[in-house]
């Protein structure tokens, strides 16, 4: 890749394994919108930019020369080099259809608490609705970031607020349902240090997941997105509905519980799981892989 630096965008140029609808809409973040004009906003590190594939290249704007270099190179995981993972897994059988369909994908390195709390709503939820209440949380108990022509944007609340937030007030007026004690709970639990997420970064990845789930709303599958998208622990391969899909129908060849799925996609993928699970996750999910018809 070669980026071309202006005082509020930047350019990059041969954005191979990078197109921002494939990285945002593949399931591992919530906090973005699709534009008219076929651009994604996103809303992370307390900063708002936009992201646009044109025929010069890929676009951020709302970024300076320090805001790159010290986040979103680090945010969107530019200095790994995505040609020799995908070359890598693309020797493993069926792997290859999956890699073509999402090509443009890369794993974000995103704020841990923010990553934490969202994966709680994502439990049991559709998409549709986590993204909604986590933009109301924002909303409601963030700072105000700024605003455009489309919308405003806030912040996601640190842990000292969230854990004071009324558990009925957040399911009131955000609509995570069930959660909202499990939420409250959490920011408190991180907040106090009963869980320090600082420490989990220096585990090693069961003993991260074990102290992971002490946390309410955070089981097996939920630690494990956690543990992919924020603490860059890429052996880590989370199984949700369609990842169990995928694995039965493309490798397995029948039924398995959650667990053997895992256990079978760390051995499989090795030091790649984290990247063959997003392949086929968005593989699966969108053409349908394992649904009977």
């Amino acid at each position: 890749m070669d980026f071309k630096i202006f005082p509020d965008y930047v350019l990059i140029e041969n954005a191979d394994s990078f197109d921002p609808k494939d990285v945002l809409t593949c399931g591992q973040t919530f906090r973005f919108y699709e534009e008219e004009d076929k651009s994604f906003t996103l809303v992370a590190h307390k900063r708002v930019i936009n992201l646009k594939k044109t025929s010069h290249g890929l676009i951020i704007k709302g970024t300076n020369e320090e805001d790159f270099n010290n986040i979103w190179k680090e945010y969107f995981d530019l200095n790994r080099d995505y040609k020799k993972i995908k070359d890598d897994l693309s020797k493993i059988y069926l792997m290859d259809e999956a890699i073509k369909y999402g090509e443009g994908i890369r794993i974000l390195n995103q704020e841990k608490f923010e990553t934490v709390i969202s994966f709680i709503i994502s439990a049991n939820n559709g998409i549709k609705r986590i993204r909604g209440s986590i933009e109301k949380i924002s909303n409601l108990y963030g700072d105000f970031l700024g605003a455009d022509h489309n919308r405003a944007y806030y912040s996601f609340p640190s842990p000292s607020v969230l854990k004071n937030v009324d558990p009925a007030e957040l399911r009131q007026k955000t609509g995570v349902g069930f959660r909202d004690k499990r939420i409250v709970e959490a920011a408190k639990m991180i907040d106090e240090g009963l869980i320090d997420l600082e420490e989990i970064d220096k585990m090693n990845l069961e003993d991260a997941r074990e102290n992971l789930q002490v946390l309410p709303g955070v089981g097996p599958k939920v630690s494990d997105c956690i543990l992919l998208f924020a603490f860059k622990r890429h052996e880590s391969f989370p199984v949700d509905v369609w990842i169990k899909r995928v694995m039965e129908e493309l490798y397995l060849n029948k039924k398995v519980p959650k667990n053997k799925v895992a256990d079978y996609g760390r051995k499989v993928f090795g030091p790649y799981a984290g990247f063959a699970n997003q392949y086929l996750f968005y593989y699966g999910r969108d053409n349908k892989i394992g649904v009977k018809k």
